[in-house]
Protein backbone atom coordinates (compact mmCIF):
# COMPACT_ATOMS: atom_id res chain seq x y z
CA UNK A 1 0.00 0.00 0.00
CA UNK A 2 1.22 3.18 -0.76
CA UNK A 3 2.62 5.60 1.83
CA UNK A 4 -0.20 8.07 2.87
CA UNK A 5 1.47 11.88 2.90
CA UNK A 6 1.77 13.23 6.05
CA UNK A 7 -0.07 16.56 7.06
CA UNK A 8 2.24 18.74 8.51
CA UNK A 9 1.60 19.65 12.14
CA UNK A 10 0.86 23.26 12.85
CA UNK A 11 3.18 25.45 14.62
CA UNK A 12 2.04 26.84 18.27
CA UNK A 13 2.13 30.44 18.64
CA UNK A 14 5.21 31.66 20.48
CA UNK A 15 3.07 32.38 23.67
CA UNK A 16 2.18 28.67 23.52
CA UNK A 17 5.46 27.46 22.63
CA UNK A 18 6.97 29.44 25.59
CA UNK A 19 4.36 27.76 28.51
CA UNK A 20 4.90 24.81 27.06
CA UNK A 21 8.98 25.14 27.52
CA UNK A 22 7.90 26.03 31.84
CA UNK A 23 5.90 23.21 32.04
CA UNK A 24 8.81 21.00 31.03
CA UNK A 25 10.88 22.93 33.63
CA UNK A 26 8.56 23.23 36.16
CA UNK A 27 5.68 20.35 35.99
CA UNK A 28 6.99 17.66 34.30
CA UNK A 29 10.74 17.05 36.36
CA UNK A 30 8.33 17.05 39.96
CA UNK A 31 6.16 14.30 38.27
CA UNK A 32 8.92 12.20 37.51
CA UNK A 33 10.70 12.92 40.68
CA UNK A 34 6.92 12.27 42.77
CA UNK A 35 7.20 8.64 40.73
CA UNK A 36 10.57 8.35 42.03
CA UNK A 37 9.39 8.17 45.41
CA UNK A 38 6.33 6.36 44.58
CA UNK A 39 8.08 3.27 42.82
CA UNK A 40 10.27 3.18 45.35
CA UNK A 41 7.91 2.87 48.36
CA UNK A 42 5.91 0.20 46.36
CA UNK A 43 8.70 -2.46 45.06
CA UNK A 44 11.39 -1.74 48.57
CA UNK A 45 9.32 -5.09 50.44
CA UNK A 46 11.00 -6.91 48.29
CA UNK A 47 14.52 -6.19 49.68
CA UNK A 48 13.28 -6.10 52.84
CA UNK A 49 11.92 -9.49 52.46
CA UNK A 50 13.98 -11.80 54.37
CA UNK A 51 14.52 -9.68 57.40
CA UNK A 52 10.62 -9.00 57.81
CA UNK A 53 9.75 -12.58 56.98
CA UNK A 54 11.82 -13.79 60.02
CA UNK A 55 11.41 -10.58 62.38
CA UNK A 56 7.52 -11.00 61.97
CA UNK A 57 7.15 -14.48 61.38
CA UNK A 58 5.58 -14.18 57.64
CA UNK A 59 5.59 -17.53 55.98
CA UNK A 60 6.29 -17.34 52.16
CA UNK A 61 2.70 -17.51 51.24
CA UNK A 62 1.87 -14.90 53.52
CA UNK A 63 5.11 -12.26 52.28
CA UNK A 64 3.26 -13.25 48.51
CA UNK A 65 -0.13 -12.74 49.79
CA UNK A 66 0.59 -9.64 51.44
CA UNK A 67 2.91 -8.07 48.63
CA UNK A 68 -0.18 -9.01 45.74
CA UNK A 69 -3.36 -7.49 48.27
CA UNK A 70 -1.64 -3.42 47.41
CA UNK A 71 -2.53 -4.39 43.82
CA UNK A 72 -6.39 -5.76 44.57
CA UNK A 73 -6.84 -2.13 46.61
CA UNK A 74 -5.23 -0.22 44.00
CA UNK A 75 -7.65 -1.43 41.58
CA UNK A 76 -10.63 -1.12 43.71
CA UNK A 77 -9.95 2.56 44.68
CA UNK A 78 -8.80 3.91 41.28
CA UNK A 79 -11.43 4.90 39.69
CA UNK A 80 -13.42 6.83 43.14
CA UNK A 81 -9.76 8.83 43.81
CA UNK A 82 -10.10 9.82 40.03
CA UNK A 83 -13.63 11.21 40.26
CA UNK A 84 -12.60 13.04 43.63
CA UNK A 85 -9.61 14.48 42.10
CA UNK A 86 -11.99 15.95 39.72
CA UNK A 87 -14.27 17.28 42.38
CA UNK A 88 -10.85 18.74 44.43
CA UNK A 89 -8.20 19.80 42.28
CA UNK A 90 -5.02 17.71 41.12
CA UNK A 91 -3.27 20.20 43.31
CA UNK A 92 -5.13 18.88 46.74
CA UNK A 93 -5.58 15.36 45.49
CA UNK A 94 -2.24 14.68 44.14
CA UNK A 95 -1.07 15.88 47.48
CA UNK A 96 -3.14 14.21 49.79
CA UNK A 97 -2.23 10.98 47.61
CA UNK A 98 1.50 11.60 48.09
CA UNK A 99 1.55 12.02 51.64
CA UNK A 100 -0.89 9.28 52.79
CA UNK A 101 1.19 6.88 50.65
CA UNK A 102 4.42 7.87 52.70
CA UNK A 103 2.49 8.05 56.11
CA UNK A 104 1.25 4.57 55.41
CA UNK A 105 4.98 3.39 53.77
CA UNK A 106 6.62 5.07 56.88
CA UNK A 107 4.25 2.64 59.38
CA UNK A 108 5.74 -0.56 57.69
CA UNK A 109 8.62 0.24 59.89
CA UNK A 110 6.66 -0.56 62.80
CA UNK A 111 4.82 -4.05 61.63
CA UNK A 112 4.44 -6.47 64.13
CA UNK A 113 2.28 -9.15 62.76
CA UNK A 114 0.84 -11.02 59.86
CA UNK A 115 -2.33 -8.95 60.29
CA UNK A 116 -1.07 -5.93 60.41
CA UNK A 117 1.46 -6.69 57.46
CA UNK A 118 -1.51 -7.43 55.54
CA UNK A 119 -3.54 -4.07 56.76
CA UNK A 120 -0.75 -1.80 55.67
CA UNK A 121 -0.04 -2.86 52.34
CA UNK A 122 -4.44 -2.77 51.44
CA UNK A 123 -3.75 0.53 52.68
CA UNK A 124 -0.63 1.08 50.81
CA UNK A 125 -2.56 0.49 47.61
CA UNK A 126 -5.75 2.43 48.38
CA UNK A 127 -3.80 5.16 49.23
CA UNK A 128 -1.53 5.41 46.20
CA UNK A 129 -4.82 4.61 43.95
CA UNK A 130 -5.46 7.08 41.79
CA UNK A 131 -1.77 9.02 41.13
CA UNK A 132 -0.62 7.92 37.88
CA UNK A 133 -4.14 8.29 36.22
CA UNK A 134 -4.59 11.96 37.68
CA UNK A 135 -0.78 12.92 36.36
CA UNK A 136 -1.60 11.31 32.99
CA UNK A 137 -5.27 13.43 33.42
CA UNK A 138 -3.31 16.61 34.27
CA UNK A 139 -1.09 16.23 30.98
CA UNK A 140 -4.07 15.64 28.86
CA UNK A 141 -5.22 19.52 30.11
CA UNK A 142 -1.75 21.51 30.56
CA UNK A 143 -0.41 20.05 27.17
CA UNK A 144 -1.10 19.73 23.12
CA UNK A 145 -1.11 16.41 22.24
CA UNK A 146 2.07 16.97 20.30
CA UNK A 147 3.36 17.10 23.34
CA UNK A 148 1.69 14.93 25.82
CA UNK A 149 3.60 11.31 24.71
CA UNK A 150 7.42 13.49 26.05
CA UNK A 151 5.82 14.43 28.81
CA UNK A 152 4.29 11.35 29.64
CA UNK A 153 7.97 9.47 29.01
CA UNK A 154 9.88 11.50 31.34
CA UNK A 155 7.08 11.02 34.38
CA UNK A 156 7.50 7.21 33.20
CA UNK A 157 11.20 7.34 33.58
CA UNK A 158 10.99 7.95 37.00
CA UNK A 159 10.07 3.94 37.73
CA UNK A 160 12.69 3.26 35.85
CA UNK A 161 15.52 5.67 37.09
CA UNK A 162 13.81 3.96 40.63
CA UNK A 163 14.51 0.38 39.51
CA UNK A 164 18.19 1.07 39.01
CA UNK A 165 18.33 3.37 42.68
CA UNK A 166 16.31 1.16 44.79
CA UNK A 167 18.74 -1.38 45.13
CA UNK A 168 21.86 0.26 46.14
CA UNK A 169 19.86 3.28 48.42
CA UNK A 170 17.34 0.45 50.12
CA UNK A 171 20.80 -1.53 50.77
CA UNK A 172 22.53 1.03 52.38
CA UNK A 173 19.58 1.99 54.55
CA UNK A 174 19.48 -2.17 55.50
CA UNK A 175 23.03 -1.52 56.95
CA UNK A 176 21.78 0.46 59.62
CA UNK A 177 20.66 -2.39 61.43
CA UNK A 178 20.88 -2.33 65.33
CA UNK A 179 20.90 1.73 65.32
CA UNK A 180 18.68 2.67 68.06
CA UNK A 181 17.98 -0.47 68.35
CA UNK A 182 15.69 -0.88 65.47
CA UNK A 183 16.29 -3.36 62.25
CA UNK A 184 17.61 -2.05 59.32
CA UNK A 185 14.38 -2.96 57.03
CA UNK A 186 12.68 -0.95 59.95
CA UNK A 187 14.74 1.80 59.01
CA UNK A 188 14.20 1.40 55.29
CA UNK A 189 10.32 1.91 55.44
CA UNK A 190 10.68 4.81 58.08
CA UNK A 191 13.24 7.10 55.89
CA UNK A 192 11.57 6.27 52.52
CA UNK A 193 8.45 6.59 53.69
CA UNK A 194 9.15 9.91 54.97
CA UNK A 195 11.09 11.66 51.86
CA UNK A 196 7.04 10.78 50.42
CA UNK A 197 5.95 12.50 52.46
CA UNK A 198 8.23 15.57 52.61
CA UNK A 199 8.19 15.47 49.04
CA UNK A 200 3.80 15.99 49.62
CA UNK A 201 4.38 19.15 50.89
CA UNK A 202 6.60 20.14 48.40
CA UNK A 203 4.13 19.41 45.72
CA UNK A 204 1.45 21.66 47.08
CA UNK A 205 4.07 24.33 47.34
CA UNK A 206 4.65 24.22 43.12
CA UNK A 207 1.69 22.69 41.84
CA UNK A 208 -1.57 24.17 40.09
CA UNK A 209 -4.84 22.74 39.39
CA UNK A 210 -5.49 24.81 36.19
CA UNK A 211 -3.79 26.71 33.75
CA UNK A 212 -5.40 29.78 34.70
CA UNK A 213 -4.46 29.44 38.18
CA UNK A 214 -0.40 29.46 37.34
CA UNK A 215 1.09 32.48 38.24
CA UNK A 216 4.10 31.81 36.55
CA UNK A 217 2.32 32.17 32.87
CA UNK A 218 1.73 34.82 31.47
CA UNK A 219 -1.68 36.03 30.90
CA UNK A 220 -0.82 35.50 26.99
CA UNK A 221 0.76 32.23 27.40
CA UNK A 222 -2.59 30.88 29.14
CA UNK A 223 -4.88 31.91 26.83
CA UNK A 224 -3.07 30.81 24.61
CA UNK A 225 -2.49 27.07 25.66
CA UNK A 226 -6.45 26.93 26.66
CA UNK A 227 -7.07 27.90 23.18
CA UNK A 228 -5.00 25.52 21.41
CA UNK A 229 -5.94 22.38 24.09
CA UNK A 230 -9.52 23.31 23.82
CA UNK A 231 -9.24 23.69 20.05
CA UNK A 232 -8.05 20.17 19.86
CA UNK A 233 -11.32 18.91 22.15
CA UNK A 234 -13.35 20.70 19.45
CA UNK A 235 -11.87 18.48 16.74
CA UNK A 236 -12.32 15.74 18.42
CA UNK A 237 -15.43 15.98 19.10
CA UNK A 238 -16.11 16.95 15.55
CA UNK A 239 -15.03 14.02 14.17
CA UNK A 240 -17.19 12.16 16.44
CA UNK A 241 -20.30 13.93 15.58
CA UNK A 242 -21.28 14.03 19.00
CA UNK A 243 -23.25 16.94 20.55
CA UNK A 244 -24.20 18.63 23.76
CA UNK A 245 -23.19 16.69 27.28
CA UNK A 246 -20.90 13.26 27.12
CA UNK A 247 -21.65 11.07 29.40
CA UNK A 248 -18.86 9.29 31.27
CA UNK A 249 -20.20 6.33 31.76
CA UNK A 250 -21.38 5.78 27.73
CA UNK A 251 -18.13 6.87 27.26
CA UNK A 252 -16.76 4.19 29.53
CA UNK A 253 -18.89 1.98 27.91
CA UNK A 254 -17.31 2.43 24.61
CA UNK A 255 -15.78 -0.90 22.74
CA UNK A 256 -12.76 0.77 22.63
CA UNK A 257 -12.19 1.06 26.25
CA UNK A 258 -11.85 -2.99 26.11
CA UNK A 259 -9.23 -2.57 24.08
CA UNK A 260 -7.09 -0.26 26.22
CA UNK A 261 -7.99 -2.18 29.16
CA UNK A 262 -7.06 -5.48 27.49
CA UNK A 263 -3.48 -3.85 26.01
CA UNK A 264 -2.58 -2.18 29.29
CA UNK A 265 -2.98 -5.18 31.18
CA UNK A 266 -1.12 -7.18 28.96
CA UNK A 267 1.75 -4.15 29.03
CA UNK A 268 1.95 -5.04 32.56
CA UNK A 269 1.90 -8.34 32.83
CA UNK A 270 4.70 -8.56 30.87
CA UNK A 271 6.85 -5.59 32.44
CA UNK A 272 6.38 -6.77 35.87
CA UNK A 273 7.14 -10.74 35.10
CA UNK A 274 10.45 -9.50 33.79
CA UNK A 275 11.00 -6.83 36.82
CA UNK A 276 10.28 -9.78 39.65
CA UNK A 277 11.88 -12.27 37.80
CA UNK A 278 15.18 -10.57 36.41
CA UNK A 279 17.21 -11.40 39.28
CA UNK A 280 16.86 -14.46 39.28
CA UNK A 281 17.36 -15.18 35.77
CA UNK A 282 20.09 -12.84 36.43
CA UNK A 283 21.41 -15.31 38.86
CA UNK A 284 21.36 -18.33 36.38
CA UNK A 285 24.86 -17.33 34.63
CA UNK A 286 26.58 -18.56 38.02
CA UNK A 287 29.73 -17.24 40.16
CA UNK A 288 28.35 -13.66 40.77
CA UNK A 289 27.90 -12.24 43.99
CA UNK A 290 24.78 -10.86 44.76
CA UNK A 291 26.25 -7.53 44.66
CA UNK A 292 26.98 -8.46 40.91
CA UNK A 293 23.98 -9.65 40.19
CA UNK A 294 21.97 -6.20 41.75
CA UNK A 295 24.26 -4.30 39.07
CA UNK A 296 23.29 -6.53 36.28
CA UNK A 297 20.24 -6.40 37.39
CA UNK A 298 19.95 -2.86 36.34
CA UNK A 299 21.55 -3.05 33.30
CA UNK A 300 17.99 -3.96 31.60
CA UNK A 301 16.51 -1.00 33.14
CA UNK A 302 19.12 1.24 32.51
CA UNK A 303 18.87 0.43 28.39
CA UNK A 304 14.66 0.83 28.95
CA UNK A 305 15.30 4.32 30.64
CA UNK A 306 16.90 5.78 27.13
CA UNK A 307 14.30 3.83 25.16
CA UNK A 308 11.54 5.28 26.97
CA UNK A 309 12.96 8.89 26.33
CA UNK A 310 14.03 7.89 22.80
CA UNK A 311 10.62 6.42 21.60
CA UNK A 312 8.84 9.22 23.49
CA UNK A 313 10.20 11.97 21.15
CA UNK A 314 10.07 9.66 17.96
CA UNK A 315 6.44 9.66 18.75
CA UNK A 316 5.68 12.82 19.05
CA UNK A 317 7.71 13.77 16.27
CA UNK A 318 5.92 11.58 13.59
CA UNK A 319 2.29 11.46 14.77
CA UNK A 320 1.96 8.35 15.09
CA UNK A 321 1.63 6.30 18.22
CA UNK A 322 0.03 2.80 17.17
CA UNK A 323 3.38 2.14 15.16
CA UNK A 324 5.53 2.88 17.21
CA UNK A 325 3.62 0.69 20.44
CA UNK A 326 3.36 -1.96 18.06
CA UNK A 327 7.22 -1.91 17.25
CA UNK A 328 7.77 -1.80 21.07
CA UNK A 329 5.52 -4.66 22.22
CA UNK A 330 7.08 -6.95 19.27
CA UNK A 331 10.50 -5.90 20.04
CA UNK A 332 9.77 -7.01 24.32
CA UNK A 333 8.54 -10.45 22.32
CA UNK A 334 11.35 -10.64 20.42
CA UNK A 335 13.48 -10.47 23.84
CA UNK A 336 11.90 -12.54 25.47
CA UNK A 337 11.55 -15.34 22.96
CA UNK A 338 15.23 -14.75 21.87
CA UNK A 339 16.12 -15.27 26.14
CA UNK A 340 14.53 -18.65 26.16
CA UNK A 341 17.06 -20.35 23.71
CA UNK A 342 20.34 -18.59 24.40
CA UNK A 343 23.23 -19.10 26.86
CA UNK A 344 22.32 -16.65 30.47
CA UNK A 345 24.84 -13.81 29.28
CA UNK A 346 23.04 -13.59 25.96
CA UNK A 347 19.89 -14.01 27.70
CA UNK A 348 20.95 -10.85 29.66
CA UNK A 349 21.50 -9.03 26.39
CA UNK A 350 17.89 -10.62 25.12
CA UNK A 351 16.17 -9.53 28.37
CA UNK A 352 17.44 -5.55 27.93
CA UNK A 353 15.98 -5.96 24.09
CA UNK A 354 12.23 -6.94 26.16
CA UNK A 355 12.98 -4.31 28.75
CA UNK A 356 13.44 -1.67 26.10
CA UNK A 357 10.14 -2.97 24.40
CA UNK A 358 8.08 -3.27 26.91
CA UNK A 359 8.78 -0.62 29.54
CA UNK A 360 8.49 2.64 26.87
CA UNK A 361 5.47 0.60 25.58
CA UNK A 362 3.72 1.90 28.65
CA UNK A 363 4.21 5.45 28.23
CA UNK A 364 3.62 5.25 24.24
CA UNK A 365 0.32 3.78 24.91
CA UNK A 366 -0.91 6.31 27.44
CA UNK A 367 -0.54 8.91 24.89
CA UNK A 368 -3.53 7.08 22.31
CA UNK A 369 -6.49 6.59 25.76
CA UNK A 370 -5.34 10.73 26.48
CA UNK A 371 -6.50 11.71 22.30
CA UNK A 372 -9.16 9.30 22.26
CA UNK A 373 -10.80 10.01 25.16
CA UNK A 374 -13.47 13.21 25.86
CA UNK A 375 -11.88 15.24 28.29
CA UNK A 376 -14.63 15.67 30.11
CA UNK A 377 -14.42 11.78 30.60
CA UNK A 378 -10.53 11.45 30.73
CA UNK A 379 -10.12 11.03 34.39
CA UNK A 380 -12.60 8.00 35.09
CA UNK A 381 -11.08 6.24 31.96
CA UNK A 382 -7.74 6.48 32.34
CA UNK A 383 -8.28 5.69 36.03
CA UNK A 384 -10.06 2.56 34.88
CA UNK A 385 -7.70 1.51 32.17
CA UNK A 386 -5.18 2.07 35.02
CA UNK A 387 -6.96 -0.38 37.36
CA UNK A 388 -7.37 -3.10 35.40
CA UNK A 389 -4.11 -2.90 33.71
CA UNK A 390 -2.28 -2.73 37.08
CA UNK A 391 -3.64 -6.28 37.85
CA UNK A 392 -1.01 -7.53 35.92
CA UNK A 393 0.84 -6.88 38.87
CA UNK A 394 -1.01 -9.25 40.56
CA UNK A 395 -0.88 -11.88 37.72
CA UNK A 396 2.56 -12.17 36.27
CA UNK A 397 4.17 -13.30 39.63
CA UNK A 398 1.96 -15.81 40.43
CA UNK A 399 1.53 -17.11 36.70
CA UNK A 400 5.29 -16.98 36.24
CA UNK A 401 5.97 -18.67 39.67
CA UNK A 402 3.22 -21.40 39.02
CA UNK A 403 5.14 -22.51 35.79
CA UNK A 404 8.12 -22.30 36.90
CA UNK A 405 7.20 -24.78 39.58
CA UNK A 406 5.43 -27.00 36.88
CA UNK A 407 8.63 -27.27 34.15
CA UNK A 408 11.48 -26.34 37.32
CA UNK A 409 12.87 -23.74 34.57
CA UNK A 410 11.71 -20.06 33.84
CA UNK A 411 11.99 -20.61 29.77
CA UNK A 412 7.56 -21.22 30.01
CA UNK A 413 7.46 -18.04 31.48
CA UNK A 414 9.70 -16.08 28.82
CA UNK A 415 7.51 -18.08 26.45
CA UNK A 416 3.84 -16.93 27.49
CA UNK A 417 4.95 -13.68 27.49
CA UNK A 418 5.95 -13.48 23.89
CA UNK A 419 2.47 -14.59 23.65
CA UNK A 420 1.60 -11.69 24.94
CA UNK A 421 3.65 -9.04 23.85
CA UNK A 422 2.49 -10.42 20.37
CA UNK A 423 -0.93 -10.92 21.26
CA UNK A 424 -1.02 -7.29 22.27
CA UNK A 425 1.03 -5.77 19.23
CA UNK A 426 -2.22 -7.43 16.82
CA UNK A 427 -4.77 -5.76 18.74
CA UNK A 428 -3.09 -2.37 18.94
CA UNK A 429 -3.98 -2.72 15.25
CA UNK A 430 -7.83 -2.44 16.49
CA UNK A 431 -7.54 0.99 18.16
CA UNK A 432 -8.51 3.86 17.21
CA UNK A 433 -6.80 7.34 18.65
CA UNK A 434 -2.67 7.81 18.28
CA UNK A 435 -2.85 7.22 14.57
CA UNK A 436 -2.21 9.40 11.47
CA UNK A 437 -6.04 9.97 10.56
CA UNK A 438 -6.82 10.38 14.68
CA UNK A 439 -4.09 12.72 15.63
CA UNK A 440 -5.65 15.82 16.56
CA UNK A 441 -3.77 18.57 13.97
CA UNK A 442 -5.20 22.32 14.06
CA UNK A 443 -4.40 25.28 12.80
CA UNK A 444 -2.34 28.17 14.42
CA UNK A 445 -4.67 29.40 17.18
CA UNK A 446 -4.28 33.06 17.85
CA UNK A 447 -3.87 33.89 21.27
CA UNK A 448 -6.53 36.48 22.58
CA UNK A 449 -5.92 39.31 24.33
CA UNK A 450 -8.76 38.41 27.41
CA UNK A 451 -7.73 36.45 30.32
CA UNK A 452 -8.49 33.11 30.05
CA UNK A 453 -11.86 31.28 31.76
CA UNK A 454 -12.33 30.34 34.77
CA UNK A 455 -12.86 26.47 35.28
CA UNK A 456 -13.01 24.59 38.32
CA UNK A 457 -11.87 21.02 38.32
CA UNK A 458 -13.84 18.34 36.45
CA UNK A 459 -16.56 20.96 35.65
CA UNK A 460 -16.96 20.64 31.54
CA UNK A 461 -14.85 23.14 29.03
CA UNK A 462 -17.02 26.50 27.69
CA UNK A 463 -18.85 25.30 24.32
CA UNK A 464 -18.08 28.07 22.22
CA UNK A 465 -20.91 28.64 19.56
CA UNK A 466 -21.25 26.58 16.02
CA UNK A 467 -21.54 22.92 15.75
CA UNK A 468 -21.34 21.84 19.97
CA UNK A 469 -20.54 18.45 20.80
CA UNK A 470 -22.65 17.14 24.52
Amino acid sequence: MPAVPRTPEAPHPPAVQSAIRKIFRRVVPLFFIMFVANYMDRVNLGFAQDELRADVGLSAAAFGLGAGIFFIAYAIFEVPSNILMERFGPKVWLTRIMISWGVVATAMAFVTSVEMFYALRFLLGVAEAGFFPAVIYYFSRWLPDSHRGRATSIFLMGSGTATVIVGPVSGALMEMHGIWGHAGWQWMFFIEGIFSVVLGFVVYRFLDSGIEKADWLTDEEKTGLVAVIDAEQDARDAQRGTSGHVSRWKMLADPQMLLFLWIYFAINVALYAVTFWLPSIVADIGGLSAFQVGLLTSVPWLCAIAAVYVSGRISDRIGKRRPVLITLLLLGGCGTLLAVFVSPWAGLGALCLAAMGFKPASPIFWTIPQSYLDARAAAPGIALINSIGNLGGFVAPTAFGIIEDSTGSTKGGLVGLTVVGFLAALSVLLVRGGGRNDRVRTRPVKAPTATAPETTPGAARTVHPGPTTA
